[in-house]
C-alpha cells in the first residue's frame, strides 16, 4: 500500500515555473514506477510524465509537455517531483501523482495508487 500526497500547486503567470512535489509513504518506494497526470475542467485525466522504478533511469513525457517539464525522484526521501517551466494557459489543471508496481507506465490503468491532486492555475 502506498499513500501519496501532492503539494506545490498554485497560481502562476504564463511563462513562469512551478515545481510540484509528491510525498509517498512506505519503505518500498523505490519499487514503484511513478507518474504525474492532470485533469483540466471538462476534460478527461491525461498522462503528463512518468519515471521508472528503482533509479529512475527512464522517463516518459507527453508531447504537450516534452522539453518544458522534468520528472525526477529522490528515493531516500520518498519523493517525486515535477519541475514545470514555460507554463502555458493550457497547463491549468489538477495534477495527480500516481504509483505503479510496474517498471513504469503512461496510462491510468497501469497505476495502482493515486494522490488527491493539487491545483495548478496559469494566468495570462
Amino acid at each position: 500500500q502506498v499513500q501519496l500526497v501532492e503539494s506545490g500547486g498554485g497560481l502562476v503567470q504564463a511563462g513562469g515555473s512551478l515545481t510540484l512535489s509528491c510525498a509517498a509513504s512506505g519503505r518500498t518506494f523505490s519499487r514503484y514506477g511513478m507518474g504525474w497526470f492532470r485533469q483540466a475542467p471538462g476534460k478527461e485525466r491525461e498522462f503528463v510524465a512518468a519515471i521508472s522504478r528503482s533509479g529512475g533511469s527512464t522517463t516518459y513525457y507527453s508531447d504537450s509537455v516534452k522539453g518544458r517539464f522534468t520528472i525526477s525522484r529522490d528515493n531516500a526521501k520518498n519523493m517525486v517531483y515535477l519541475q514545470m517551466n514555460s507554463l502555458k494557459l493550457e497547463d491549468t489543471a489538477v495534477y495527480y501523482c500516481a504509483a505503479t508496481g510496474l517498471f513504469s507506465g503512461t496510462s491510468e490503468a497501469e497505476f495502482d495508487y493515486w494522490g488527491q491532486g493539487t491545483q495548478v492555475t496559469v494566468s495570462s
